[in-house]
C-alpha cells in the first residue's frame, strides 16, 4: 500500500477544542464576549505583558500598532526583506516607507550593523522580526532604539514560546504582534494578537479592531478605526490551544530535534555537506513554527526548486520559505528594488525550504522525510557536477 502523503504542516485539534467552540455556540454569544476577554488574559500570561488585546489576524495585529505609536506617513522604518510579505505591508497601509535591511547569514534574521547604518533623520522605529521561531537580537536592538530615539515593534507572529534570557518574546519593543493561522505554534483558524506593557497603547489598539468606538460608550467613534475584531469561537479555540501549549510545544521540538539528528547522520559534518539544518540561538529560546533547512552555496533557486519538486512527486509537501519581500512584482514596480540589493536575504530565499512539520507529526513521518530529502539531495547534487 502506497504512503500516506504528508502535508507541510496541520493543526492539532483535540477534543478540549471543540467542546469550547460548542461552548460558545450553546451560549449564543458569537462576538466580543467572554472568550475574547479569557483568550486575551491566557496571553498576557503566557508573554509576561501586562496587556494583550485580541484581532483577527497577525496583519491586523501589526497594522494596529504602526497606527497606535502614531508613526507619520512619510516617515521611514528599516525592516527586514526576509519575512512574509505582511510585515512590509503594515507600513505601507499607512503610508510609511519601508527601509530593508540585509540579515543575519545564519538566524536570518535582521542585522542590527545593518539597521545602524540605515538611520536618517527620517526614520522614525525599528520593525523586526522573529524569523521561523528565533528572536531577533533583541538586546542590540532595543541598545540601538535607545541611543537613537527610535520606536521598536515586535513581529512575533512566528515566535509564540520563545524567549531571550527569561524574557518572552512579545515582552520587548514597544508592542509585538502574534498570528495564529492553523500552520503556527497554536491557532485560532484566523486571527491574531498585539501584546504590550503600554496601557495607552493597548487601549488605543481596543478602540481601533472595534471601527473606533470609545471604551466606555456606545456607538460613540473617537476615532478611525477598523472591523478588526476575533469572534468569539476562534478565540475559544485559542483558548484550548493556549492551554496544551505545553504538549504541541514539545512535540514539535521533538520533531525538529529528530530532523536535525537524522539529517547531521546522513550528512555528516564536513563543509561541503548539502544542506545546513536550521539554527539554534546559544543566548535565546527558540520557538518551532517551521523546520526550514538552507542547501549548501554549491545550489540554486532552480536547484532548490528541483527538491521540492521531487518531494512533492514523493508525495511530501515542502515549500520555499521566504521568498524575498524587495524581489516582489508588487515591491519591485513600486520601489524600484532589484536582484543585488540585499544578498545576504536572496542567498536564502533563493535556497532554502521548510520541511513538514506540526505537533502530530510520527516518528515514522520524520524518518520518512530525512530519508526521502538525502535521496533528492543526492540526485540533485549529481545533476549539479554533471
Amino acid at each position: 500500500m502506497a504512503a500516506l502523503p504528508i502535508p507541510l504542516s496541520r493543526p492539532s485539534l483535540s477534543s478540549a477544542e471543540k467542546d469550547r467552540v460548542m461552548m460558545v455556540l450553546d451560549r449564543g454569544r458569537l462576538a466580543m464576549g467572554p472568550e475574547t476577554a479569557a483568550f486575551e488574559a491566557a496571553m498576557r500570561d503566557a508573554c509576561g505583558t501586562e496587556h494583550a488585546v485580541a484581532v483577527s489576524s497577525g496583519t491586523a495585529a501589526l497594522h494596529l500598532i504602526v497606527r497606535a505609536l502614531g508613526i507619520q506617513p512619510g516617515a521611514e522604518v528599516i525592516t527586514t526583506p526576509y519575512s512574509f510579505v505582511a510585515s512590509a505591508n503594515a507600513l505601507l497601509f499607512e503610508g510609511i516607507k519601508p527601509v530593508f535591511v540585509d540579515v543575519e547569514p545564519d538566524a536570518f534574521n535582521i542585522s542590527v550593523d545593518a539597521a545602524r547604518g540605515a538611520i536618517t533623520d527620517r526614520t522614525q522605529a525599528i520593525l523586526a522580526v522573529d524569523v521561523f521561531g528565533v528572536p531577533a537580537d533583541w538586546i542590540g536592538l532595543e541598545r540601538l532604539a535607545t541611543d537613537h530615539d527610535l520606536l521598536l515593534i515586535d513581529d512575533a507572529c512566528e515566535a509564540l514560546g520563545a524567549a531571550v534570557g527569561n524574557r518572552q518574546i512579545g515582552a520587548w519593543g514597544e508592542a509585538a504582534a502574534f498570528g495564529f493561522y492553523p500552520n503556527k505554534q497554536i491557532t485560532t483558524g484566523e486571527g491574531g494578537c498585539i501584546t504590550t506593557n503600554d496601557a495607552d497603547l493597548a487601549a488605543t489598539c481596543r478602540s481601533m479592531r472595534n471601527q473606533g468606538r470609545a471604551t466606555d460608550a456606545v456607538m460613540q467613534h473617537v476615532r478611525l478605526g477598523y472591523n478588526y475584531r476575533i469572534d468569539e469561537m476562534s478565540a475559544a479555540l485559542g483558548v484550548a490551544q493556549l492551554s496544551r501549549r505545553g504538549e504541541l510545544e514539545a512535540s514539535r521540538a521533538r520533531a525538529a530535534n529528530r530532523y536535525t539528528e537524522l539529517l547531521d547522520e546522513a550528512l555528516g559534518s564536513t563543509g561541503d555537506r548539502a544542506l545546513r539544518t536550521p539554527h539554534r540561538p546559544d543566548n535565546a529560546t527558540r520557538s518551532w513554527f517551521v523546520y526550514v533547512v538552507e542547501l549548501a552555496n554549491r545550489f540554486t533557486r532552480t536547484e532548490r526548486d528541483e527538491v521540492i519538486k521531487q518531494m512533492a512527486r514523493r508525495d511530501i509537501e515542502c515549500a520555499p520559505y521566504f521568498p524575498a519581500i524587495h524581489l516582489q512584482p508588487f515591491y519591485q514596480a513600486e520601489f524600484g528594488f532589484r536582484r543585488g540589493d540585499f544578498p545576504v536575504c536572496e542567498a536564502a530565499s533563493d535556497r532554502t525550504l521548510a520541511l513538514p512539520l506540526f505537533s502530530e507529526i510520527t516518528d515514522a513521518q520524520v524518518d520518512r522525510v530525512a530519508t526521502e530529502l538525502v535521496e533528492v539531495l543526492n540526485m540533485v547534487a549529481r545533476k549539479v557536477e554533471n
